[in-house]
Protein backbone atom coordinates (compact mmCIF):
# COMPACT_ATOMS: atom_id res chain seq x y z
CA UNK A 1 0.00 0.00 0.00
CA UNK A 2 0.88 3.59 -0.73
CA UNK A 3 3.13 5.73 1.57
CA UNK A 4 1.57 9.10 1.97
CA UNK A 5 4.37 10.93 0.26
CA UNK A 6 3.29 8.56 -2.77
CA UNK A 7 0.06 10.34 -2.96
CA UNK A 8 0.03 13.31 -5.24
CA UNK A 9 -0.91 16.49 -3.72
CA UNK A 10 -4.40 16.49 -4.22
CA UNK A 11 -4.62 13.05 -3.35
CA UNK A 12 -2.80 13.79 -0.03
CA UNK A 13 -5.31 16.50 0.05
CA UNK A 14 -8.46 14.24 -0.45
CA UNK A 15 -7.34 11.72 2.40
CA UNK A 16 -7.41 14.85 4.55
CA UNK A 17 -10.80 15.50 3.41
CA UNK A 18 -11.84 11.60 3.75
CA UNK A 19 -10.62 11.41 7.15
CA UNK A 20 -7.71 8.91 6.35
CA UNK A 21 -5.34 11.05 7.10
CA UNK A 22 -5.00 14.66 9.02
CA UNK A 23 -2.85 17.45 7.82
CA UNK A 24 -0.60 17.22 10.85
CA UNK A 25 -0.02 13.61 10.38
CA UNK A 26 0.96 14.49 6.82
CA UNK A 27 3.41 17.06 7.89
CA UNK A 28 5.09 14.29 10.55
CA UNK A 29 5.77 12.22 7.79
CA UNK A 30 7.41 14.87 5.38
CA UNK A 31 9.46 16.24 8.48
CA UNK A 32 10.97 12.55 8.51
CA UNK A 33 11.85 12.47 5.12
CA UNK A 34 13.53 16.12 5.41
CA UNK A 35 15.78 14.98 8.11
CA UNK A 36 16.72 12.17 7.09
CA UNK A 37 17.32 13.12 3.12
CA UNK A 38 17.02 17.09 3.16
CA UNK A 39 20.78 17.84 3.10
CA UNK A 40 21.45 14.34 0.90
CA UNK A 41 19.72 16.21 -1.83
CA UNK A 42 20.31 19.96 -0.73
CA UNK A 43 16.86 20.49 -0.77
CA UNK A 44 16.39 23.48 2.13
CA UNK A 45 18.22 25.90 3.20
CA UNK A 46 16.07 26.48 6.19
CA UNK A 47 13.74 23.72 7.84
CA UNK A 48 10.67 25.35 9.84
CA UNK A 49 9.03 22.32 11.74
CA UNK A 50 7.73 24.20 14.41
CA UNK A 51 5.97 26.51 11.92
CA UNK A 52 4.79 23.69 10.08
CA UNK A 53 2.97 21.65 12.93
CA UNK A 54 1.70 24.98 14.17
CA UNK A 55 -0.51 25.62 10.50
CA UNK A 56 -0.80 21.95 10.10
CA UNK A 57 -3.18 22.28 13.40
CA UNK A 58 -4.79 25.18 12.22
CA UNK A 59 -5.46 23.79 8.99
CA UNK A 60 -7.47 20.59 10.71
CA UNK A 61 -9.05 22.93 12.84
CA UNK A 62 -10.66 24.72 10.27
CA UNK A 63 -13.50 24.69 8.70
CA UNK A 64 -14.84 22.06 6.17
CA UNK A 65 -16.32 24.81 4.42
CA UNK A 66 -14.83 26.27 1.75
CA UNK A 67 -11.40 24.67 2.21
CA UNK A 68 -9.67 24.29 -1.00
CA UNK A 69 -7.84 21.44 -3.06
CA UNK A 70 -4.59 21.81 -1.81
CA UNK A 71 -5.81 22.06 2.15
CA UNK A 72 -3.43 21.01 4.43
CA UNK A 73 -0.96 19.90 2.32
CA UNK A 74 2.78 20.17 3.11
CA UNK A 75 4.63 22.02 0.77
CA UNK A 76 7.58 24.56 0.49
CA UNK A 77 9.15 27.94 -0.25
CA UNK A 78 11.89 28.77 -2.43
CA UNK A 79 14.89 30.98 -0.95
CA UNK A 80 14.50 33.86 -2.94
CA UNK A 81 11.27 34.46 -1.65
CA UNK A 82 10.52 37.15 1.13
CA UNK A 83 8.69 34.75 4.39
CA UNK A 84 8.37 37.22 7.04
CA UNK A 85 10.18 35.88 10.46
CA UNK A 86 11.74 33.13 8.49
CA UNK A 87 15.64 33.28 7.63
CA UNK A 88 15.92 33.92 3.70
CA UNK A 89 19.50 33.67 1.99
CA UNK A 90 18.80 34.48 -1.76
CA UNK A 91 21.09 31.99 -1.59
CA UNK A 92 24.26 34.03 -0.69
CA UNK A 93 26.46 33.90 2.08
CA UNK A 94 25.65 37.95 1.85
CA UNK A 95 22.65 37.32 3.67
CA UNK A 96 22.98 34.38 5.68
CA UNK A 97 21.20 36.33 8.58
CA UNK A 98 18.68 38.30 6.83
CA UNK A 99 15.16 38.00 8.35
CA UNK A 100 12.06 39.64 6.12
CA UNK A 101 9.59 41.42 8.03
CA UNK A 102 7.06 40.65 4.92
CA UNK A 103 5.50 37.91 3.30
CA UNK A 104 5.48 37.71 -0.28
CA UNK A 105 2.10 38.02 -2.13
CA UNK A 106 2.71 34.40 -2.99
CA UNK A 107 3.35 33.07 1.00
CA UNK A 108 0.59 34.90 1.55
CA UNK A 109 -1.68 33.08 -0.46
CA UNK A 110 -0.21 29.79 0.01
CA UNK A 111 -0.85 29.98 3.45
CA UNK A 112 -4.48 31.33 2.96
CA UNK A 113 -5.32 28.30 0.96
CA UNK A 114 -4.04 26.14 3.90
CA UNK A 115 -0.76 24.59 2.43
CA UNK A 116 1.95 24.27 5.32
CA UNK A 117 5.14 25.42 4.33
CA UNK A 118 8.32 23.13 5.93
CA UNK A 119 10.82 25.64 4.86
CA UNK A 120 12.99 27.73 2.30
CA UNK A 121 14.52 25.51 -0.36
CA UNK A 122 18.23 26.24 -1.81
CA UNK A 123 18.12 28.29 -4.85
CA UNK A 124 21.36 29.91 -6.07
CA UNK A 125 23.01 32.79 -5.09
CA UNK A 126 20.29 35.85 -6.15
CA UNK A 127 19.18 33.34 -8.50
CA UNK A 128 22.02 34.34 -11.09
CA UNK A 129 22.60 30.70 -12.18
CA UNK A 130 20.91 27.66 -13.20
CA UNK A 131 22.62 25.54 -10.26
CA UNK A 132 21.93 25.63 -7.17
CA UNK A 133 25.87 25.26 -5.29
CA UNK A 134 25.85 28.22 -2.51
CA UNK A 135 27.41 28.47 0.81
CA UNK A 136 24.62 28.27 2.62
CA UNK A 137 23.18 24.84 2.41
CA UNK A 138 24.53 21.43 0.59
CA UNK A 139 23.98 21.79 -3.06
CA UNK A 140 20.92 20.53 -4.51
CA UNK A 141 21.70 17.47 -6.13
CA UNK A 142 19.09 15.56 -8.70
CA UNK A 143 17.73 12.53 -6.71
CA UNK A 144 17.62 10.26 -9.79
CA UNK A 145 21.53 10.39 -9.51
CA UNK A 146 23.51 12.07 -6.86
CA UNK A 147 26.20 13.04 -8.81
CA UNK A 148 24.25 15.14 -10.97
CA UNK A 149 23.02 18.90 -9.96
CA UNK A 150 19.06 19.36 -9.78
CA UNK A 151 19.16 22.92 -11.48
CA UNK A 152 18.47 26.08 -10.57
CA UNK A 153 17.69 28.40 -9.60
CA UNK A 154 15.23 26.52 -8.13
CA UNK A 155 16.70 23.41 -7.62
CA UNK A 156 16.22 23.12 -4.21
CA UNK A 157 12.12 22.86 -5.15
CA UNK A 158 12.72 19.96 -7.32
CA UNK A 159 14.90 18.34 -5.12
CA UNK A 160 12.54 18.34 -2.07
CA UNK A 161 9.45 17.46 -4.97
CA UNK A 162 11.34 14.38 -6.35
CA UNK A 163 12.56 13.25 -3.35
CA UNK A 164 9.22 12.89 -2.11
CA UNK A 165 9.88 15.55 1.04
CA UNK A 166 6.92 17.82 0.06
CA UNK A 167 4.23 16.78 -3.30
CA UNK A 168 4.79 20.50 -4.33
CA UNK A 169 6.31 23.35 -4.17
CA UNK A 170 6.56 26.97 -5.32
CA UNK A 171 9.29 28.20 -7.02
CA UNK A 172 10.22 31.28 -9.56
CA UNK A 173 11.47 31.43 -13.36
CA UNK A 174 13.43 34.29 -14.91
CA UNK A 175 15.27 32.69 -17.40
CA UNK A 176 14.02 28.80 -17.02
CA UNK A 177 14.48 28.83 -13.37
CA UNK A 178 11.35 26.35 -13.02
CA UNK A 179 11.93 24.63 -16.34
CA UNK A 180 15.16 23.64 -15.78
CA UNK A 181 15.41 21.98 -12.79
CA UNK A 182 11.85 20.13 -13.82
CA UNK A 183 13.88 18.96 -16.70
CA UNK A 184 16.61 17.69 -14.84
CA UNK A 185 14.93 15.61 -12.25
CA UNK A 186 11.71 14.66 -13.75
CA UNK A 187 8.85 16.96 -12.76
CA UNK A 188 6.43 19.45 -14.41
CA UNK A 189 7.46 22.99 -13.78
CA UNK A 190 5.15 25.34 -14.77
CA UNK A 191 6.22 29.44 -16.16
CA UNK A 192 2.94 31.28 -16.22
CA UNK A 193 1.85 34.17 -18.97
CA UNK A 194 3.86 37.68 -16.97
CA UNK A 195 1.29 39.34 -15.15
CA UNK A 196 -0.53 36.39 -14.27
CA UNK A 197 0.99 35.75 -10.52
CA UNK A 198 2.33 38.54 -8.55
CA UNK A 199 5.93 39.56 -7.75
CA UNK A 200 5.26 41.48 -4.84
CA UNK A 201 4.82 43.16 -2.89
CA UNK A 202 8.50 44.60 -2.65
CA UNK A 203 10.80 43.98 -6.11
CA UNK A 204 11.80 45.65 -9.23
CA UNK A 205 10.14 43.44 -11.45
CA UNK A 206 13.34 43.16 -13.70
CA UNK A 207 11.43 43.99 -17.01
CA UNK A 208 8.89 41.18 -17.08
CA UNK A 209 11.09 38.13 -17.37
CA UNK A 210 10.78 36.49 -13.95
CA UNK A 211 7.77 35.24 -12.22
CA UNK A 212 6.53 33.22 -9.50
CA UNK A 213 5.05 29.52 -10.30
CA UNK A 214 4.66 26.23 -9.35
CA UNK A 215 6.38 22.85 -9.62
CA UNK A 216 5.25 19.51 -9.02
CA UNK A 217 5.09 15.30 -10.32
CA UNK A 218 1.90 15.69 -12.10
CA UNK A 219 -0.05 18.53 -14.44
CA UNK A 220 -2.85 18.66 -12.02
CA UNK A 221 -0.82 19.19 -8.51
CA UNK A 222 0.95 22.09 -11.08
CA UNK A 223 -2.36 23.39 -12.04
CA UNK A 224 -4.30 22.90 -8.30
CA UNK A 225 -1.02 25.16 -6.91
CA UNK A 226 -1.39 27.76 -9.73
CA UNK A 227 -4.97 28.37 -8.82
CA UNK A 228 -3.60 29.43 -5.07
CA UNK A 229 -0.58 31.88 -6.74
CA UNK A 230 -2.96 33.60 -10.21
CA UNK A 231 -4.89 36.06 -7.66
CA UNK A 232 -5.40 39.66 -8.24
CA UNK A 233 -3.59 42.17 -6.63
CA UNK A 234 -3.32 46.03 -6.86
CA UNK A 235 -0.62 47.72 -8.22
CA UNK A 236 1.27 45.31 -10.05
CA UNK A 237 3.12 46.52 -13.52
CA UNK A 238 1.59 43.97 -15.54
CA UNK A 239 -1.95 43.23 -16.11
CA UNK A 240 -3.18 40.33 -15.86
CA UNK A 241 -4.73 38.05 -18.65
CA UNK A 242 -7.80 36.59 -17.82
CA UNK A 243 -8.45 34.11 -15.66
CA UNK A 244 -9.63 30.57 -17.16
CA UNK A 245 -13.44 29.81 -16.49
CA UNK A 246 -13.42 26.65 -14.65
CA UNK A 247 -9.85 27.50 -13.06
CA UNK A 248 -6.52 25.93 -13.84
CA UNK A 249 -7.03 22.83 -12.10
CA UNK A 250 -10.23 22.31 -14.33
CA UNK A 251 -8.28 23.15 -17.32
CA UNK A 252 -5.85 20.27 -16.56
CA UNK A 253 -8.41 17.86 -15.70
CA UNK A 254 -10.77 18.55 -18.44
CA UNK A 255 -7.67 17.51 -20.53
CA UNK A 256 -9.10 19.07 -23.57
CA UNK A 257 -7.83 22.03 -25.48
CA UNK A 258 -9.01 21.13 -28.76
CA UNK A 259 -7.39 20.23 -32.51
CA UNK A 260 -4.11 22.45 -32.52
CA UNK A 261 -1.09 23.49 -34.62
CA UNK A 262 2.47 22.86 -32.83
CA UNK A 263 5.05 23.81 -34.43
CA UNK A 264 8.26 21.87 -33.32
CA UNK A 265 12.01 22.97 -33.48
CA UNK A 266 15.02 21.64 -31.97
CA UNK A 267 17.73 24.73 -33.00
CA UNK A 268 19.03 25.90 -30.09
CA UNK A 269 18.18 29.47 -29.90
CA UNK A 270 20.96 31.68 -27.53
CA UNK A 271 23.99 29.24 -28.64
CA UNK A 272 25.48 27.55 -31.41
CA UNK A 273 25.14 24.27 -29.63
CA UNK A 274 24.40 20.86 -30.57
CA UNK A 275 21.44 19.13 -29.31
CA UNK A 276 22.06 15.96 -27.55
CA UNK A 277 20.30 12.99 -28.93
CA UNK A 278 18.28 11.70 -25.90
CA UNK A 279 17.00 15.68 -26.13
CA UNK A 280 15.85 15.35 -30.23
CA UNK A 281 13.81 12.19 -29.12
CA UNK A 282 11.92 13.57 -26.18
CA UNK A 283 11.02 15.68 -28.90
CA UNK A 284 10.15 13.53 -31.17
CA UNK A 285 8.22 11.17 -28.76
CA UNK A 286 5.98 14.22 -27.55
CA UNK A 287 5.74 14.98 -31.66
CA UNK A 288 4.39 11.45 -31.87
CA UNK A 289 2.00 11.86 -28.54
CA UNK A 290 0.77 15.20 -30.05
CA UNK A 291 -0.09 13.94 -33.54
CA UNK A 292 -1.91 10.55 -32.11
CA UNK A 293 -3.88 12.98 -30.34
CA UNK A 294 -5.09 14.40 -33.19
CA UNK A 295 -2.99 18.00 -33.26
CA UNK A 296 -1.45 18.84 -36.34
CA UNK A 297 2.68 18.92 -35.83
CA UNK A 298 4.62 20.83 -38.04
CA UNK A 299 8.45 22.04 -38.50
CA UNK A 300 8.75 25.25 -38.18
CA UNK A 301 11.96 27.71 -37.65
CA UNK A 302 13.13 29.10 -33.63
CA UNK A 303 11.63 32.02 -33.38
CA UNK A 304 15.53 33.50 -32.75
CA UNK A 305 18.79 32.32 -32.83
CA UNK A 306 22.19 32.76 -31.79
CA UNK A 307 22.64 36.16 -32.99
CA UNK A 308 20.43 37.60 -30.44
CA UNK A 309 22.91 36.36 -27.52
CA UNK A 310 24.58 39.58 -27.15
CA UNK A 311 21.13 41.23 -26.03
CA UNK A 312 20.26 38.84 -23.85
CA UNK A 313 23.99 39.03 -22.35
CA UNK A 314 23.69 42.65 -21.71
CA UNK A 315 20.09 41.98 -19.55
CA UNK A 316 21.38 39.30 -17.65
CA UNK A 317 24.35 41.08 -16.38
CA UNK A 318 22.03 43.83 -15.23
CA UNK A 319 19.57 41.97 -13.86
CA UNK A 320 22.30 40.65 -11.40
CA UNK A 321 22.80 44.15 -9.59
CA UNK A 322 20.68 43.40 -6.97
CA UNK A 323 20.85 45.50 -4.02
CA UNK A 324 23.88 44.02 -1.91
CA UNK A 325 25.68 45.72 1.31
CA UNK A 326 28.46 47.08 0.05
CA UNK A 327 30.59 45.77 3.44
CA UNK A 328 29.10 42.20 2.11
CA UNK A 329 29.95 41.77 -1.28
CA UNK A 330 33.18 39.82 -0.87
CA UNK A 331 30.74 37.35 0.37
CA UNK A 332 29.34 36.71 -2.68
CA UNK A 333 30.47 33.79 -5.41
CA UNK A 334 33.07 34.58 -8.15
CA UNK A 335 30.33 34.03 -10.93
CA UNK A 336 27.76 36.92 -9.08
CA UNK A 337 30.22 38.63 -8.25
CA UNK A 338 31.62 38.48 -12.35
CA UNK A 339 28.18 38.86 -13.73
CA UNK A 340 27.70 42.09 -11.42
CA UNK A 341 31.35 43.68 -12.45
CA UNK A 342 29.73 43.22 -15.77
CA UNK A 343 26.15 44.79 -14.75
CA UNK A 344 28.14 47.91 -13.36
CA UNK A 345 29.56 48.95 -16.76
CA UNK A 346 26.66 49.03 -19.02
CA UNK A 347 25.05 52.40 -18.87
CA UNK A 348 21.39 53.20 -19.01
CA UNK A 349 21.50 54.21 -22.48
CA UNK A 350 22.97 51.03 -23.55
CA UNK A 351 20.49 49.11 -21.33
CA UNK A 352 17.43 51.22 -22.88
CA UNK A 353 18.33 50.53 -26.61
CA UNK A 354 19.02 46.70 -25.43
CA UNK A 355 15.63 46.50 -23.96
CA UNK A 356 14.05 48.07 -27.26
CA UNK A 357 15.94 45.91 -29.96
CA UNK A 358 15.36 42.84 -27.58
CA UNK A 359 11.75 43.90 -28.08
CA UNK A 360 11.81 43.92 -31.81
CA UNK A 361 13.69 40.79 -31.91
CA UNK A 362 11.04 39.14 -29.93
CA UNK A 363 8.29 40.36 -32.28
CA UNK A 364 9.91 39.29 -35.66
CA UNK A 365 10.07 35.69 -33.47
CA UNK A 366 6.32 35.45 -32.78
CA UNK A 367 5.71 36.63 -36.37
CA UNK A 368 7.71 33.45 -37.48
CA UNK A 369 5.66 31.50 -35.45
CA UNK A 370 2.00 32.76 -35.74
CA UNK A 371 -0.01 30.22 -37.04
CA UNK A 372 0.97 28.16 -34.55
CA UNK A 373 -0.78 27.63 -30.92
CA UNK A 374 1.92 26.02 -29.27
CA UNK A 375 5.97 25.60 -29.62
CA UNK A 376 7.60 22.10 -28.83
CA UNK A 377 10.84 22.10 -28.34
CA UNK A 378 13.97 20.71 -26.14
CA UNK A 379 13.99 22.16 -22.63
CA UNK A 380 17.84 21.90 -22.38
CA UNK A 381 20.46 20.99 -24.80
CA UNK A 382 21.85 17.95 -23.00
CA UNK A 383 19.19 16.17 -20.65
CA UNK A 384 21.91 16.42 -17.39
CA UNK A 385 24.71 18.04 -16.17
CA UNK A 386 27.46 16.50 -13.40
CA UNK A 387 26.94 18.13 -9.79
CA UNK A 388 29.86 21.53 -10.09
CA UNK A 389 30.09 21.16 -14.08
CA UNK A 390 29.69 24.68 -14.83
CA UNK A 391 31.86 25.95 -12.24
CA UNK A 392 35.11 23.75 -13.08
CA UNK A 393 37.07 25.51 -14.83
CA UNK A 394 37.58 28.15 -12.50
CA UNK A 395 36.99 31.13 -14.60
CA UNK A 396 33.14 32.81 -14.11
CA UNK A 397 32.90 33.79 -17.80
CA UNK A 398 33.27 30.25 -18.64
CA UNK A 399 30.75 29.04 -16.31
CA UNK A 400 28.46 31.66 -17.96
CA UNK A 401 29.01 30.82 -21.12
CA UNK A 402 28.46 27.12 -20.26
CA UNK A 403 25.11 27.66 -18.77
CA UNK A 404 24.08 29.30 -22.63
CA UNK A 405 25.06 26.50 -24.25
CA UNK A 406 23.47 23.88 -22.00
CA UNK A 407 20.01 25.93 -21.45
CA UNK A 408 19.79 27.90 -24.77
CA UNK A 409 15.60 27.25 -24.93
CA UNK A 410 14.09 28.80 -21.81
CA UNK A 411 14.69 32.41 -21.52
CA UNK A 412 13.41 33.34 -24.93
CA UNK A 413 10.00 32.61 -23.06
CA UNK A 414 11.04 34.51 -20.36
CA UNK A 415 11.15 37.89 -22.72
CA UNK A 416 8.10 37.36 -24.44
CA UNK A 417 6.22 36.70 -21.27
CA UNK A 418 4.48 33.76 -22.97
CA UNK A 419 3.48 30.24 -20.44
CA UNK A 420 5.84 27.83 -21.17
CA UNK A 421 6.05 24.42 -19.12
CA UNK A 422 8.71 21.31 -19.29
CA UNK A 423 7.30 18.21 -19.41
CA UNK A 424 9.34 15.24 -18.52
CA UNK A 425 8.50 13.00 -21.58
CA UNK A 426 11.49 11.30 -22.20
CA UNK A 427 14.69 9.45 -20.57
CA UNK A 428 17.77 8.30 -21.37
CA UNK A 429 19.50 4.99 -21.72
CA UNK A 430 20.55 5.62 -17.69
CA UNK A 431 16.93 5.60 -17.04
CA UNK A 432 17.40 9.76 -16.25
CA UNK A 433 14.31 12.14 -16.98
CA UNK A 434 14.35 14.03 -20.09
CA UNK A 435 12.13 17.43 -20.64
CA UNK A 436 10.90 18.80 -23.53
CA UNK A 437 9.21 22.57 -23.54
CA UNK A 438 5.69 22.88 -24.58
CA UNK A 439 5.04 27.09 -25.03
CA UNK A 440 1.81 28.67 -25.56
CA UNK A 441 0.34 32.17 -26.49
CA UNK A 442 0.44 34.84 -23.87
CA UNK A 443 -2.50 34.68 -21.73
CA UNK A 444 -3.37 30.85 -23.04
CA UNK A 445 -2.49 29.16 -20.21
CA UNK A 446 -5.87 27.12 -20.07
CA UNK A 447 -4.94 25.39 -23.60
CA UNK A 448 -1.44 24.89 -22.70
CA UNK A 449 -2.39 23.00 -18.70
CA UNK A 450 -5.04 20.84 -21.01
CA UNK A 451 -2.81 19.59 -23.43
CA UNK A 452 0.35 19.46 -20.68
CA UNK A 453 -2.28 17.02 -19.14
CA UNK A 454 -3.49 15.13 -22.48
CA UNK A 455 -0.11 14.70 -23.29
CA UNK A 456 0.67 13.60 -19.59
CA UNK A 457 -2.47 11.18 -20.06
CA UNK A 458 -1.20 9.53 -23.42
CA UNK A 459 2.18 9.25 -22.08
CA UNK A 460 0.98 6.83 -19.22
CA UNK A 461 1.88 9.37 -16.17
CA UNK A 462 5.05 11.26 -15.55
CA UNK A 463 4.54 9.91 -11.18
CA UNK A 464 7.94 8.08 -11.56
CA UNK A 465 10.44 8.26 -8.55
CA UNK A 466 13.78 7.64 -8.29
CA UNK A 467 15.26 5.32 -5.86
CA UNK A 468 15.67 7.68 -3.22
CA UNK A 469 12.41 7.38 -2.68
CA UNK A 470 12.12 4.28 -1.11
CA UNK A 471 14.75 5.24 1.39
CA UNK A 472 12.70 6.31 4.31
CA UNK A 473 9.89 4.69 6.16
CA UNK A 474 8.16 1.71 5.46
CA UNK A 475 4.74 1.72 7.62
CA UNK A 476 1.90 4.09 6.67
CA UNK A 477 1.32 6.95 9.68
CA UNK A 478 -1.75 5.47 10.09
CA UNK A 479 -0.56 1.77 9.88
CA UNK A 480 -3.33 0.53 7.42
CA UNK A 481 -2.34 2.50 4.09
CA UNK A 482 -4.02 5.29 2.38
CA UNK A 483 -4.79 5.96 -1.10
CA UNK A 484 -3.70 4.29 -4.32
CA UNK A 485 -0.98 1.58 -4.89
CA UNK A 486 2.68 2.95 -4.88
CA UNK A 487 3.58 3.11 -8.78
Amino acid sequence: MAEPHDLTALEQAAAIAGGELSSVELVEHHLTRVDALGDTVGAFVTVTPERARAAARAADAAPADGRGPLHGVPTAIKDLTLTAGVRTTFGSAAFADFVPPVDADVVRFMAAAGLVSLGKTTTSELGCSLYSEGLVAPPARNPWDLAYTAGGSSGGAAAAVAAGLVPVAQGSDGGGSLRIPASLCGLVGYKPSRGLVSGGPVGSGAYGLPTNGPIGRTVADVAALLDVLARPVPGEPYLAPAPSAGGWLGAARAADPGRLRVGRFTAPMLADEPVHPDCAAAVDRAAALLTAAGHEVVDVPAPLGPAVWPLFEIVWYVLALAPVPRERESALLPLTRHLRARGAEISAGTLSATLGELQAQVRLGVRRTAGCDLLLCPTLAAPQAPLGWFASGGDPAEDFDRQRRFSPYCAVFNVTGDPSVSLPVGVTAEGLPVGVLLTGRYGDDARLIATAAQLEHSSGGWDRHPAIWRAVGSANVNGSGVGRSAP
